[in-house]
């Protein structure tokens, strides 16, 4: 991508196959006007819209790399193991998405990567899911310039961008603008709306960062939980915005 005068970029995560949440957390992009849109992993797991999610994402060329679910199910897929099996000994979510997806979609897992580094409009970019150091490793709000410099191991990016954690922050550490997108479909700080994060990058200026939070349907992706008959769902800390 070539240099502009401004560039607005949206950085998505944990989607967690809530295709309606993404739906809206796009169309709230749409409104802010972004030129680009990353997605930090997760974008399956828990929800029950596995396939479209994964379809969606894949027609319209947005980059994103793998979470820590994409990891678990390929995991699982490579070395052949049945989900049908898996699922009847024991049933939790990430089997059961594993009996949605066909050879399209694993196809299109095995294609993500397990990180991004970018040049945007001159900033240098890194998109991980959990941290640089795994995808399962977590970047929280009380990250220190100390707990930085042991992640990055002397690779300072102008921009880290996480997930993971579902809980939204941004935060500048000696120079690198820390950013995590909480949750698109499943947040788990006691808001129910999803999150994303908004990152003016300024033609030879500093990278300016804010979450937005977005309201959606959530008794939609209740009743598909139900009639899919996704495991492990409670309707109260859903609701409440407590998975």
């Amino acid at each position: 991508m070539g240099v502009v005068k401004d560039l607005r970029a949206a950085f998505l995560s944990d989607i967690h196959a809530n295709f309606t949440a993404l739906a809206h957390a796009l169309e709230s992009v749409r409104r802010y006007r972004a030129d680009a849109i990353f997605i930090a992993g997760d974008l399956v797991g828990g929800g029950p819209h596995p396939v479209e999610v994964l379809r969606y994402i894949e027609a319209r060329n947005i980059q994103a790399v793998r979470g820590n679910v994409e990891n678990r199910l390929l995991g699982l897929y490579e070395r052949g193991r049945s989900f049908k099996k898996l699922f009847r000994k024991k049933k939790t979510g990430t089997h059961w998405t594993g009996l949605q997806l066909g050879a399209r979609e694993w196809s299109f897992l095995s294609s993500l990567p397990e990180s991004l580094i970018l040049n945007l409009n001159g900033f240098a970019l890194s998109i991980v899911h959990g941290s640089p150091l795994s995808d399962a490793a977590c970047i929280y709000p009380s990250l220190t310039a100390g707990g930085l410099r042991d992640m990055l191991v002397n690779r300072f990016p102008d921009v880290l961008v996480c997930g993971h954690t579902h809980i939204p922050f941004t935060k500048i550490i000696e120079a690198t603008q820390i950013v995590n997108c909480g949750s698109v479909g499943l947040p788990v700080n006691g808001d129910p709306r999803g999150s994303y994060a908004l990152v003016d990058l300024e033609k030879g200026g500093r990278a300016r960062c804010r979450i937005v939070r977005f309201a959606y349907p959530t008794e939609n992706v209740l009743d598909d939980l139900y009639e899919r008959k996704v495991p492990r769902t409670s309707r109260e800390r859903f609701m409440a915005g407590l998975m």
